[in-house]
């Protein structure tokens, strides 16, 4: 609705109002049977005070009713009490509302309205309310009725339970079973049974006769899932999957559905939304198309990938210097640089990445750090290395790590500085700098090229297709993928390129997201176009396509019971799906089932606050949890539940085993890594060997008909580190599995073996996934370090039942393994590929002891870690 619209709704026909947060503004969006009307623009407080002025005004509407039929309150007492005499049921107040909506009369038109706000009636009128309406009046009346019904339900459906779904089904599954509020979370753990619950919900409705088969909708997010989910259900009903008629379903199939009802036809998929690569695939076609058609795009583009790869965030933002040195690294190195450039040499700072990559897009020759002597304090000699020099010219260029107030973070960095001025001047070296300062408010490069130009150095443009083929694959790959998840939100929440370019002067580096902001939002508009020009639609445009086909009134939907799979994977575009054909279909419950610790597709548009404030988001709720696992022993589930957890804003869980501890289960073996990949490799292959003999030596113990070998996941962060290049070795006694920590999640096996797990730009955490960039499309980002890839390292740990192995560049292990040792102590065995046991230093805590040779040839150990630990012991 716009602002020059106007539309009457009547009050009776309201069934809903939510506020939606977006990037810049809030929205009110009132929902009726038959459409939806947005007032945006309004701030989070005009939206509230909006919403609690409507909801206000609406209840004076109801209690007016109410007070002119008070005589039907009897009738709707003894519709209530009938309800609950029966105690056939677990009532929530949509099945009160109900009851009372079955009797005729404005009063029960007014009390089972879905806003009325029992709170909001004067207490002259509550006096006069029946006892029965006490369930109505007094939450706490309804809730111990609940409480009885649930505790002489279990007795009475014990051995219903007892076998369902090929298995006993634990007290919280029995629960989650019969418990049916308005609006249901159950929060589960790794392994916990959620799949067998959801089948039992859906068994224990039908036996109770509370829905009709056809009135009964599980979604699921992929095809995989569905059929799973599809296939329990029909064997526990004990039907085919032909003749079920509980409609089982991903979002998008839903959506194509609902679509071909109404318009008499499926809709037209766009040809690369169903294939794997499709989507990769037209992101880097638009990218390519708008750089050959568009020159202000090509420089765009090619600024943002050549002289803005990663966000340059102050050094005081990390906890440590050491954190900071970590992540602007693209190599382990403890002196000279670290950054590559595009020229080849690495420098140590990202701004001076910066310098260096656009003197080579301008064909400017340059050395870095040459040696040059100038004349310290006291006339001394002093050797210094300018951070570059130019030899066309004999000019020395320093960038100083200087504030635009002239002070430094480093310690006595200015007093340097000032130093390195005097020794220049009094030697006559023709020498100018730039400062950090000038990095900030984007000027640096309009500096530099200022001071070159003046010396009568000319920038001279490289070719776009030189500077392609001499950009990092990794960075365009990160980009690509950043775009492809941008696109998604762009589209799905209508954001405008103001929006995110307003949003870009919020974040750290503003320049880069400014940048950034008016790359995306032109390959946001040639995504759209494209769609358009084929007359095609993608999977989120075929879910909002199928909302508005809802909330228009063109589809009805037949579902009272709505149950979501992975709920902790829910974005927008399906919340809203959920909440159309609940606000449709007066009554309709919602039972969402997921672990919010594996939430782990934020790059797909899932939203984890949808989660996390579900009751916030869908209204009055039961909230329970699973927390008995079936899969981890305990010493794995309880250091992996208390990692995660170290973030205070995962839901809180305390996760038991059936599987008691194995001691010292998770293992960390770090690896000597000479060449990166290779070196992991190799010790993945001696680590399956080693495992392998292992299984021989205790086959007697586990080895039966139905298990001929153990199973072994081998996990990695990312494609490119698999060890088998597409060839998976054979053993006698182990079945071996490669794939990443994303493909592994609702997978198990006795033992995983997660590999490199190690610091680094694409190590764990992976440094480039948790890119600030997200922040332009994402309304309340999460402020918790790397909060993702905690939950996505949480999964790869979860995946084992009797044993993990983690390997490990022993110079780059991972802060997870450290934060691993401090929660498991001893439990957390550190080890040779052999299984020989290595110690922790003692001094630093994060090493290990390994042996060393001094110069006189003799022998003692030393950490690891060294040259930030020296710490040393004689052999």
């Amino acid at each position: 609705m716009s602002l020059q619209q106007s539309v009457e709704l009547p009050f009776d026909t309201i069934a809903a109002i939510d506020i939606t947060k977006g990037l810049l503004w809030s929205a009110v969006e009132i929902r009726s049977q038959n459409r939806t009307d947005v007032l945006g623009g309004l701030s989070r407080e005009a939206a509230e005070k909006l919403s609690t002025m409507l909801l206000g005004a609406i209840n004076e509407h109801l209690i007016t009713a109410i007070e002119a039929d008070k005589a039907q309150l009897i009738e709707i007492d003894e519709a209530i009490q009938t309800l609950t005499r029966n105690g056939h049921q677990y009532l929530a107040l949509a099945d009160i509302n109900q009851t009372i909506s079955t009797v005729p009369g404005e009063a029960a038109r007014a009390i089972s309205h879905p806003l009325f706000k029992v709170e909001q009636l004067p207490t002259s009128l509550v006096e006069q309310f029946p006892a029965s309406l006490s369930m109505l009046v007094d939450p706490g009346e309804r809730q111990r009725y609940n409480e009885h019904f649930v505790s002489s339900e279990l007795l009475r459906f014990d051995s219903f339970f007892s076998d369902l779904d090929g298995r006993s089904l634990s007290n919280e599954q029995r629960e989650a079973c019969i418990r049916l509020e308005d609006n249901n979370l159950l929060v589960a753990s790794a392994g916990s049974g959620k799949t067998a619950t959801m089948v039992g919900k859906v068994a224990y409705v039908l036996d109770k006769g509370l829905y009709r088969p056809e009135e009964i909708l599980l979604l699921a997010f992929n095809n995989d899932a569905a059929k799973e989910l599809r296939e329990r259900l029909a064997k526990q009903l004990k039907v085919s999957t032909s003749d079920l008629r509980c409609q089982v379903s991903t979002f998008h199939a839903l959506g194509r559905r609902i679509i071909e009802q109404v318009e008499g036809k499926p809709p037209q998929l766009a040809n690369w939304a169903e294939h794997p690569a499709g989507e990769s695939q037209i992101i880097e076609q638009l990218i390519d198309d708008l750089r050959l058609s568009n020159p202000a795009f090509q420089r765009l583009w090619t600024e943002l990938l050549a002289l803005y790869p990663k966000a340059d965030i102050p050094v005081e933002v990390f906890d440590s210097e050491e954190d900071y040195r970590q992540y602007v690294s693209d190599r382990a190195q403890h002196d000279g640089g670290t950054i590559s450039t595009l020229s080849g040499i690495y420098v140590r700072s990202l701004q001076e990445q910066r310098i260096a990559n656009w003197l080579w897009l301008n064909s400017i020759p340059f050395e870095y750090e040459r040696q040059v002597e100038i004349e310290g304090k006291g006339s001394d000699a002093l050797y210094v290395q300018p951070d570059f020099y130019y030899p066309q010219i004999d000019t020395y260029h320093e960038h100083f790590a200087i504030n635009q107030d002239g002070t430094s973070p480093f310690e006595n960095y200015v007093e340097q500085a000032q130093e390195k001025r005097e020794g220049y001047r009094h030697a006559k070296i023709d020498f100018f700098e730039t400062i950090s300062a000038q990095a900030t408010d984007d000027t640096l490069l309009e500096v530099l090229e200022a001071q070159l130009r003046k010396r009568a150095i000319k920038p001279v443009p490289r070719h776009p297709d030189e500077i392609l083929k001499a950009l990092e694959p990794d960075v365009i790959r990160r980009y690509h993928n950043l775009v492809s998840v941008c696109i998604k939100h762009i589209r799905s929440a209508q954001l405008t390129q103001e929006m995110l370019v307003e949003r870009s002067k919020a974040l750290k580096h503003r320049a880069r997201a400014d940048r950034f902001a008016r790359a995306v939002w032109q390959l946001a508009q040639a995504y759209s176009q494209k769609l358009d020009e084929a007359q095609r639609i993608d999977f989120e445009g075929m879910i909002g396509d199928a909302v508005k086909l809802i909330e228009n009134g063109r589809y009805t939907s037949p579902f009272k019971l709505i149950l979501v799979d992975e709920f902790q994977d829910i974005s927008a575009p399906r919340a809203k799906l959920i909440k159309a054909l609940r606000a449709q279909r007066l009554f309709t419950k919602v039972f969402a089932v997921g672990d919010d610790w594996q939430s782990i597709y934020r790059f797909a548009g899932s939203d984890i606050t949808l989660f996390t404030e579900f009751e916030e988001q869908f209204g009055a709720s039961w909230i329970g949890r699973l927390q008995q696992t079936y899969r981890c022993n305990q010493l794995i589930a309880g250091v992996a539940a208390d990692f995660v957890q170290r973030n205070p804003e995962q839901m809180a869980k305390e996760v038991q085993s059936v599987r008691p501890a194995i001691p010292r289960s998770i293992r960390v073996i770090p690896v000597k890594v000479v060449w990166d990949k290779p070196s992991m490799d190799k010790a993945c292959h001696q680590m399956l060997n080693r495992l392998n003999s292992f299984a021989a030596k205790i086959a007697p113990k586990w080895q039966t008909k139905a298990k001929p070998k153990l199973s072994v996941l081998v996990l990695s962060r990312y494609n490119m580190q698999n060890p088998f290049q597409g060839k998976v070795p054979v053993f006698s006694y182990i079945e071996v599995r490669c794939m990443t920590f994303h493909r592994a999640k609702g997978l198990e096996a006795d033992y995983s073996v997660l590999l490199d797990v190690s610091e680094g730009n694409f190590g764990v955490p992976s440094r480039i996934e948790d890119d600030e960039l997200l922040q332009l499309v994402i309304p309340f980002p999460e402020t918790y370090p790397y909060a993702e890839e905690r939950r996505l390292f949480y999964v790869a740990l979860t995946r084992a039942s009797r044993g993990v192995f983690m390997l490990t560049n022993q110079a780059r292990r991972s802060r997870y393994i450290d934060e691993l040792i401090q929660i498991g102590g001893e439990n957390i065995c550190l080890e040779n590929l052999d299984g020989s046991p290595l110690e922790l230093c003692p001094d630093c805590g994060k090493g290990h002891m390994v042996q060393r040779s001094a110069k006189d040839g003799s022998k003692f150990m030393g950490c690891s870690e060294f040259p930030v630990c020296r710490y040393t012991v004689s052999v």
